[in-house]
């Protein structure tokens, strides 16, 4: 892991828009609202010539042991163990308040490096209490505006000096050739479905420890926070989101920018797990979503979670479950379904491989000539049909690209090609070539006409 540096400090202080300047991404929600950060969230950060990692934090607050404040504090506290130096945040606009003093005592008990960023010193206001803040005994505040990015240059030279000296890698190793393995990308993976679900304890229970917080209360996930996996061999990159309610039931605006957040985690992803209540699914909401993810064009995992609840766990269960997912999504017809038990880790196996097996299906592509030898026998099988009184004529199809697997199809009259038609194609090229699961996607266009620039000749 490359040089590492938290961001901490009191709640609403601007800890996160410092995070995504040096990110050079809006990756954490940022609201007026204190306490918006709960979790904490790590990216790549560069600073002119400065490469290193980043940790945003929740504010540090005090609170009863057991309460979700208490659980925000301690991630901090293992953001503060992981790192190798602080930003120690405070608003130069308010100047000192009593937290911040007791926190730069806890800062301090830290024993690392403390850089004392005064954030929010742009034009006079923030001069005073940026002044102020010698009395902590952290050093120099480095007065800065991380929302205007003012400053950086001064904490640029400040951090420069707590950075350790590059390393110079021996020739050799760079010529030496990667393994196949090491070069294969982390698939990234979004866990989605409605609040209260089971996302982030699922997500804990891959990682073996308590990495995200988990409460009974729903909407304790904000941000969409990633993680890196490994399960036997193979990189998973996987985004823990807010849970998706129905839009007329979203009024906050701070819910509103947690579904956003969510969504760009969709648009975002490789493969998508649609998490779903064993005691309250394919509700109308995880139809929605589903349906999103299939827009979207991502592979997608159905994970019906908390299946240690359920009384009967049979075949004739999981059966069940398999009618019940081709009836209410036959846009995705063959989706790979698991039951998983977040909290008892049952089903992890299960649902690794088909987020696997999902991602290869995405990736596919079809043979040309197998393709036009399926396609010739389709139109034999079941014609399509006269419109306006006209057959329409198909030419030949072929796959334009994968990820999700895309054809066009040459024909005449593309505008006239009915939907069912094309509905018929796509379960039968689902069926034949075995891509359940995935969407699929098919253009029509119209073939040339030879003749169509030879005008007819009065009579």
């Amino acid at each position: 892991m490359s040089f590492a540096i938290a961001i901490i400090g009191r709640p609403n202080v601007g800890k996160s828009t410092l995070f995504n300047r040096l990110v050079g991404q809006k990756l954490a929600l940022v609201d007026d609202l204190p306490g918006v950060t709960r979790d904490r969230r790590e990216g790549g950060a560069r600073l002119g010539d400065l490469e290193f990692t980043i940790i945003d934090t929740a504010g540090l607050d005090e609170g009863a042991k057991g309460s979700l404040t208490a659980r925000m504090q301690e991630q901090t506290e293992a953001a503060i163990a992981q790192a190798d130096a602080l930003f120690f945040v405070i608003d130069a606009r308010i100047g000192l308040t009593p937290t911040d003093r007791a926190f730069a005592d806890f800062a301090r008990k830290a024993n690392k490096p403390v850089l004392l960023v005064a954030n929010k010193s742009e034009g006079k206001h923030g001069d005073a209490g940026a002044m102020e803040a010698f009395a902590l005994g952290l050093g120099d505040p480095i007065q800065i505006s991380a929302e205007h990015g003012e400053g950086m240059g001064e904490l640029y030279d400040a951090l420069a000096k707590l950075m350790p000296e590059p390393v110079e890698e021996d020739e050799d190793e760079d010529d030496a050739p990667i393994s196949e393995e090491a070069a294969t990308r982390p698939i990234r993976v979004a866990i989605v479905g409605r609040p209260n679900a089971g996302k982030s304890t699922l997500i804990n229970h891959l990682l073996g420890e308590e990495r995200l917080l988990t409460s009974p209360e729903a909407g304790t996930t904000r941000d969409s926070i990633a993680v890196e996996i490994n399960w036997k061999g193979r990189d998973f990159r996987v985004f823990d989101t807010a849970g998706l309610r129905r839009r007329s039931r979203i009024e906050e605006k701070l819910e509103k920018l947690s579904v956003a957040d969510a969504l760009r985690a969709v648009r975002f992803a490789e493969v998508v797990v649609l998490m779903m209540d064993t005691q309250n699914r394919f509700e109308e909401q995880d139809l929605r979503i589903a349906d999103l993810i299939e827009r979207e064009g991502r592979a997608v995992v159905l994970a019906v979670n908390k299946w240690d609840l359920m009384e009967t766990k049979g075949g004739g269960a999981i059966s069940g479950l398999r009618r019940d997912a081709d009836h209410w999504l036959p846009q995705v017809k063959g989706v790979p379904i698991v039951a998983v038990s977040g909290l008892m880790g049952e089903g992890i196996d299960r649902l690794m491989q088909a987020i696997q097996d999902a991602y290869a299906v995405w990736n596919r592509r079809v043979p040309t000539s197998a393709l036009n030898r399926w396609f010739e026998q389709a139109v034999q099988a079941n014609p399509p049909p006269a419109v306006s009184g006209r057959r329409l004529k198909l030419n030949y199809i072929t796959q334009n690209k994968a990820r999700p697997p895309s054809f066009v199809l040459f024909c005449s009259r593309a505008d006239a090609v009915p939907q069912s038609y094309l509905r018929y194609l796509t379960n039968s090229m689902r069926e034949t070539f075995e891509l359940p699961g995935t969407p699929v996607r098919i253009t029509l266009r119209e073939k040339a006409n030879p003749f169509a620039h030879k005008r007819k000749r009065p009579s």
